[in-house]
């Protein structure tokens, strides 16, 4: 064999095994769908399985009405690029967050596990990396853009640019429902 061959032959299997293990099931294709959207309902996905819980997390207590968690957050979120792909609040490559739909869950907790442990299709994970403080922080001002107090404090100006705190009757519910 020619020192070509032998040099060819490994790359081309390393190639061929690493395509092997790169398939995409359709069942296991969630949102968003692209760049962009459409964002679609991907379900109560939860990280290495299990059930969503029905009551708040208690850490999230000292987060609401906590005017100075959100505006941290919003620092936090400026400079962790979180605009990058959110821009401010209105969604752009990642989805909208000044609205009511939330693929993973719009609680407080449910945030803050979105932004921990990342999601598919582009949400990166950011426990390890930040403290737990600062996602929490984040996971409240990000909460804080679809108050209906956040929306009227901003007149048509930036969006979340004037953060309300989000108070503890915003996330008096049992957890993640379908988007409507």
């Amino acid at each position: 064999m020619s020192s070509r061959c032998l040099t060819e032959l490994p790359v081309a299997a390393l190639i061929l095994l690493t395509a092997c293990g790169h398939h995409r099931r359709d069942e296991e294709a969630i949102a968003p769908v692209g760049p962009g959207g459409p964002f679609a309902p991907a379900g109560a996905l939860v990280p290495a399985g299990g059930s969503l819980p029905s009551q708040p997390d208690p850490r999230a207590k000292r987060y609401y009405d906590n005017a100075a968690a959100v505006i941290e957050g919003r620092q936090l979120y400026n400079a962790m690029n979180c605009v990058g792909c959110h821009f401010n609040g209105g969604g752009g490559i990642g989805p909208p967050l000044m609205d009511d739909k939330w693929i993973y869950g719009g609680r407080l907790d449910q945030i803050y596990d979105t932004i921990y442990h990342g999601r598919a299709n582009g949400m990166p994970a950011w426990g390890g990396k930040l403290q737990d403080d600062q996602i929490w922080k984040i996971a409240t001002y990000v909460r804080s853009m679809s108050l209906p107090a956040t929306l009227a404090a901003n007149n048509g100006g930036t969006p979340s640019q004037n953060p309300a705190p989000v108070p503890a009757a915003a996330d008096a519910h049992d957890g993640w429902h379908l988007p409507k």
